[in-house]
């Protein structure tokens, strides 16, 4: 959070909460900095999707939280998806699915690198998609041991040139702050930080900063108007 602010920029955070102990104090503290919160499914063990009953009691308590944390947006867990059952969710968007991404669990890409529509029953009602365009971080640094942030840089770059929205999924926890002895499962903050300098360095002026909620509801509008 420090570090975004730093550097003009604001996210979306995406918490599971019965996992992890999230506390009342924190989200108030994201919402008031600017932050977006969003829900990253329940317990992040693989079995959102294993049958359609299980998914169905886990969306009641899914909505839920959804409720109680003022939150329009989810991301499945492993980026699991199945956007048919996502339906079921009071959710304004989803952002479990990616353009193109061969090394995720379920690694059927939408092929895109705009949002879109996910409509209900050939209708109106329904969500909007934004799928991550740029590699996760812990794909990159972690599994494919990159030293520096060249792929993402030119992956942006490309984006910026056909118009695409550009959308980075990382994690907070594999990032080391302290610049000392890393472990297997880290990777130095400054490639996020740096990422960040080279957007607002190369694109001022140039790009459209919102958070996800923000472009979903753009995104929205735009289908509504016509």
């Amino acid at each position: 959070m420090t570090l975004e602010k730093l550097l003009g920029f604001r996210s979306s955070f995406n918490f599971v909460p019965l996992r992890y102990n999230v506390s009342k104090g924190l989200l108030e503290q994201l919402c008031k900095s600017g932050f977006e919160i969003g829900l990253h499914g329940l317990h992040h063990d693989g079995k959102l999707y294993k049958s359609r009953t299980i998914f169905r009691e886990r969306a009641k308590i899914i909505n839920e939280y959804l409720r109680q944390w003022d939150c329009v947006g989810f991301r499945s867990p492993s980026m699991h998806h199945n956007l048919e059952w996502l339906h079921e969710l009071n959710i304004l968007y989803d952002s479990s699915t990616f353009d193109t991404d061969p090394f995720e669990p379920q690694p059927t890409g939408v092929g895109t690198i705009f949002p879109f529509d996910v409509c209900h029953d050939g209708g109106n009602k329904g969500y909007v998609e934004l799928p991550y365009t740029i590699p996760q971080d812990f794909t990159l640094f972690i599994l494919m041991k990159e030293p520096n942030i060249k792929i993402w840089k030119r992956k942006l770059d490309w984006i910026a040139d056909n118009g695409g929205m550009a959308l980075l999924n990382t994690h907070p926890d594999y990032m080391n702050f302290k610049h000392d002895k890393m472990t297997i499962d880290e990777y130095p903050s400054r490639h996020y930080s740096n990422f960040l300098e080279y957007v607002r360095t190369n694109y001022e002026g140039k790009y459209w900063h919102v958070l996800p909620r923000d472009i979903a509801s753009f995104w929205t509008e735009r289908r509504v108007a016509g």
